[in-house]
């Protein structure tokens, strides 16, 4: 079977996606192996879940971290992999930054090569990104696209972009879904862990706690909250995590819970009575993502609040599955608390059974695997 080499830059430490994208090809019977970057308390060589991982050792990874350094790494990694892996079959290319090193190994080395492109995000629309390095961006992603035998993204308005700005077929979309799996609603972990009272309903914030993903609206809203009956628990980590354990201190109804092992999250999410996914609309990247959190809180059958951006509220007005705060604002957020502090968990139960059997990566290696074929 065919070498399929999956590109990420970063440690593969967290990388839920290309971790299930690989165990998929697998499968199939695919030689597989994951490369990235390695880093200080990590192997460079190791078996993850089954997947082969090789994490490469950069001589300049302890420079400093301006912008010609960073290229100079990049240039580093990029030639090693290059001088290790141009016979592989496929190149997955996971986001932009990955696609330039598949592109020159099919142009220079490896002609029969076929590139699979994984864009993660809307990836010239990212939070951050303007001015030269945007139009750089643009300018190199709509060279290089033409060059992949495979596109892959993360929804269907972000497919739908892809489409009209650069004229070509639509890209298969795959959402960022976890295994399907039962969950044990039993155990109640957050309110055992951080002695949350019965009686209490705990609304969850998990995943990373970054500026965009409406974390200070969300501490805000519950520092007005009076209802004694509402707490809000933020399971993760990120640079917001001191700001939260400030708030905590502060407020009773303030929770933080560092993050938990992967294979542990789904349960821990279920102990919850509501999950929280407010992503602010600060760039076209975030206006049409659909968060891993939103689907692991259906898989957790926990109903959700989302900020109302079209790709969440789609799913969770079609298939009935919580709240869609309509405005950016504490005094909206409060009135959403409010309201699902006299709506029912369990009245939402159904329906998030419905979803979940839509939601689920089990539908989604289908997807996968029918590309890869078409590879062929």
């Amino acid at each position: 079977m065919p070498q399929v080499v999956l590109i990420v830059l970063n440690n593969f430490k967290n990388d839920s996606r290309v971790l299930k994208e690989a165990i998929s090809l697998q499968k199939k019977g695919y030689n597989v192996k994951v490369v990235g970057l390695w880093e200080p308390g990590l192997r460079e060589e190791e078996i993850v879940s089954g997947v082969p991982v090789h994490r490469m050792k950069l001589f300049t990874k302890n420079w400093p971290k301006n912008k010609l350094i960073q290229l100079i790494k990049y240039l580093e990694f990029s030639i090693k992999f290059v001088s290790t892996y141009r016979k592989a079959d496929i190149f997955h290319c996971n986001d932009l930054e990955t696609l330039p090193i598949g592109v020159f190994i099919k142009r220079f080395f490896n002609k029969k090569a076929k590139i699979v492109y994984d864009a993660h995000e809307y990836e010239t629309e990212i939070a951050g990104l303007s001015g030269i390095q945007k139009k750089l961006t643009k300018f190199l992603e709509k060279i290089l696209i033409n060059y992949s035998e495979a596109i892959i993204t993360v929804s269907e308005s972000i497919a739908n972009e892809y489409k009209r700005i650069y004229n070509i077929r639509k890209p298969h979309v795959i959402l960022n879904v976890p295994n399907y799996c039962k969950i044990n609603t039993q155990e109640d972990l957050l309110r055992k862990e951080l002695e949350i009272k019965e009686g209490k309903k705990i609304f969850l914030y998990q995943g990373g706690l970054s500026s965009g993903r409406g974390i200070e609206l969300i501490l805000d809203a519950f520092g007005k909250v009076e209802d004694n009956r509402a707490v809000v628990v933020f399971m993760g980590y990120g640079p917001l995590k001191k700001l939260i354990e400030e708030r905590a201190k502060k407020n009773k109804n303030i929770y933080f819970l560092p993050a938990v092992p992967p294979e542990k999250v789904l349960n821990y999410t279920a102990s919850a009575n509501y999950g929280i996914s407010l992503i602010e609309n600060i760039c076209l990247s975030y206006y049409y993502c659909l968060p891993n959190k939103l689907f692991e809180y259906i898989m957790a059958e926990i109903p959700v609040i989302v900020s109302n951006l079209p790709e969440q509220r789609e799913i969770v007005e079609k298939y009935n599955i919580g709240f869609v705060v309509k405005d950016f604002s504490v005094e909206e957020l409060v009135k959403i608390i409010e309201k699902a502090l006299d709506s029912d968990k369990e009245s939402f139960r159904k329906s998030l059974k419905k979803a979940k059997k839509v939601f689920n990566w089990e539908k989604e290696e289908e997807k996968l695997w029918k590309i890869y074929y078409d590879l062929k």
